[in-house]
C-alpha cells in the first residue's frame, strides 16, 4: 500500500485522530516551551519586512534585527507604560471604590431582606464564610501569582532572543523546511512559507489596526457618558477583544464590574453595556470583515473551537495564538491533497461569496457520476 489512500478509511481517520491527540498532548505538556517561542515567532514575522528594508539598505543582518526588536521593544514598552499609569490611578481610588462598594452591598442587603427569606445577620454571616474561606486559600493564591510573574518575565527575556535567531537563521531554516521533503515538493512548500507569511503579517498588522480603533471608540464613549477610567476600561476592553467572539462579553462583563465599584449610580453600567454593544456590532460587521477577516478565511465555528481549545490547552496565551495557528493549517491543507477536505472544513468559502460556484461544481460531479452509471 504505497498511496495512502488505498488504506481503509477507519485506518486514516484514526491515525488522524491519533496524530491531532499527540500534537495537543505536546502542547499541553511544553506550554511553557512553545507559547513563548510561537510568540517570538509571530514577531519576527511581523519584524521581517523591517529587517529586509534595512538589510537592502546595507546594514548588517544582525544590526538591523537589532534595530528592528528595539523599535518593537520601545512601541510595546511606551503602550504599557501608558497602561499601567492607568492602573496606578484606579489603584489609588481604591478608598473610595472600598466606600462604594460597602454603599451598594447595603442596598442589595436590603432588597434582599425585603424579598426573600435571609435576614441581613444570615447574610453577613454567609460573607464572613466566604471571606474567612478566601483568607485560607490566599497563600496558594499569593503563590500561584508569583509563578505567574515569574513565568511573564521569562517570556519576556526569552521571547526577544528567539525572535533575533529565528530572524537571523532565517535563510538556513527555509532551507530546513524546503530539504526535508521531497524534491517534487520544494515549490509547494516555498509557496506554503510565503502564503503563511503573508497570512500572518497581514492579521496582526489588521488586527493592531483594528484594536486601536476600537479602543479609542471604546474610550471616547466612556468619555461621553461620564465613566470614571475611561481610557483605563477602553483601552482593556480592546485589548480583551482580540480574543475572537468571547474577548468582547468578558470586556463587558469586566468594564460592568469595574464601573459599578467605581459609580454611585447603577444607570452608568447600563450605558457602559450599551457603549460596548455599540462598538462591538461596529467592530463585527465593518471593521473586523474588511481588516480583519479579509485576511484570515476561517468560519465562525472553527474559530470559537480553535479559541477554546487554545485556552484549555494553553491558557490565555493560547486563546491569542489559536487564530494564526490555524490560518497556517489552513494554508498547509489547501496544498496537500490528502488534506483538502480539512482545508475546506476549517475555511468560509461555501458560506461566502464562493457558494454558487461550489454548489455548481457539486451538481457538475453529480451530472458526471449519472452519466458513467448510463450502460
Amino acid at each position: 500500500m504505497n498511496n495512502f489512500n488505498e488504506i481503509p478509511f477507519f485506518i486514516r481517520l484514526a491515525l488522524k485522530l491519533l496524530m491531532l491527540s499527540l500534537i495537543a498532548c505536546i502542547i499541553f505538556l511544553g506550554q511553557n516551551i512553545i507559547v513563548p517561542f510561537a510568540f517570538a515567532l509571530l514577531l519576527a514575522i511581523l519584524l521581517l519586512p523591517v529587517n529586509v528594508f534595512l538589510e537592502r539598505k546595507g546594514i548588517p543582518r544582525a544590526i538591523a534585527i537589532i534595530i528592528s526588536l528595539i523599535i518593537s521593544i520601545i512601541v510595546i514598552s511606551g503602550i504599557i507604560y501608558f497602561l499601567a499609569t492607568q492602573i496606578v490611578r484606579f489603584m489609588s481610588d481604591i478608598p473610595a471604590i472600598q466606600n462604594r462598594l460597602n454603599e451598594h452591598l447595603q442596598t442589595l442587603q436590603e432588597w434582599i431582606n425585603r424579598n426573600l427569606p435571609f435576614t441581613t445577620k444570615e447574610q453577613t454571616q454567609i460573607i464572613n464564610n466566604a471571606t474567612d474561606k478566601i483568607k485560607d486559600s490566599g497563600t496558594g493564591f499569593i503563590g500561584q501569582t508569583f509563578l505567574s510573574v515569574t513565568q511573564t518575565i521569562t517570556y519576556i527575556l526569552l521571547i526577544p532572543v528567539y525572535s533575533f535567531l529565528l530572524l537571523y537563521y532565517r535563510d538556513m531554516i527555509r532551507k530546513f523546511l524546503a530539504d526535508i521533503f521531497n524534491k517534487e515538493h520544494e515549490e509547494k512548500v516555498a509557496d506554503i512559507l510565503k502564503e503563511s507569511r503573508i497570512i500572518v503579517q497581514s492579521y496582526m498588522a489588521g488586527l493592531i489596526i483594528e484594536m486601536s480603533i476600537v479602543a479609542s471608540l471604546n474610550a471616547i464613549g466612556f468619555v461621553v457618558i461620564g465613566v470614571q477610567y475611561a481610557i483605563l476600561l477602553g483601552l482593556m476592553a480592546a485589548i480583551l477583544n482580540m480574543i475572537p467572539y468571547i474577548g468582547g462579553l468578558i470586556a463587558t462583563i469586566i468594564c460592568m464590574i469595574i464601573t459599578l465599584t467605581s459609580s454611585q449610580y447603577i444607570t452608568d453600567i447600563i450605558w457602559v453595556a450599551i457603549v460596548l454593544m455599540i462598538v462591538q456590532f461596529i467592530d463585527n460587521n465593518i471593521l473586523m470583515p474588511k481588516i480583519v477577516s479579509s485576511k484570515v478565511k476561517i468560519n465562525a465555528l472553527i474559530s470559537i473551537l480553535g479559541v477554546i481549545t487554545g485556552g484549555a490547552l494553553a491558557g490565555i496565551s493560547g486563546m491569542f495564538l489559536s487564530i494564526p495557528g490555524i490560518a497556517i493549517l489552513k494554508v498547509i491543507f489547501d496544498r496537500v491533497e490528502e488534506l483538502k477536505p480539512w482545508g475546506m472544513l476549517l475555511g468560509d468559502e461555501i458560506t461566502g461569496t464562493r457558494k454558487s460556484e461550489i454548489y455548481k461544481r457539486l451538481e457538475k460531479m453529480r451530472h458526471r457520476k449519472k452519466i458513467n452509471k448510463l450502460p
